[in-house]
């Protein structure tokens, strides 16, 4: 009876830790979003295009990176479909939106 016990509490924590780690993962990859939306935008902003290319090439892999870019506004949105470890469970959509103000021109 013991046995049977202790084979359940140890599965029952395995399954617990490999939840925790996908929810880090997850955290993890949604910093790295809001960096990359941050970071491009703010490139964009300033209209530095080798640095904006430099700051997307940082983005996690499978991100897509859109910006618009308006005269008043530049918006950067960063989304993401985190896949698990484990195919045949759902994937999880992140995105991240960052707007900056451009610099006006002549400055910098």
């Amino acid at each position: 009876m013991v046995t049977a016990e202790l084979a359940v509490s140890t599965l029952t924590a395995f399954t617990l830790f490999l939840a925790m780690c996908w929810g880090v993962y997850l955290v993890i990859l949604q910093v790295r979003c809001i960096d990359t939306a941050s970071a491009v935008a703010r490139q964009v902003a300033r209209g530095d295009d080798a640095a904006a290319a430099h700051a997307k090439a940082n983005a996690p892999h499978g991100a897509r990176v859109l910006v618009q870019q308006r005269p008043d506004l530049v918006t950067v949105t960063v989304s993401l479909a985190a896949q698990p470890l484990a195919r045949g469970l759902v994937t999880v959509p992140l995105t991240a939106q960052a707007a900056v103000t451009p610099e006006p021109e002549g400055a910098g």
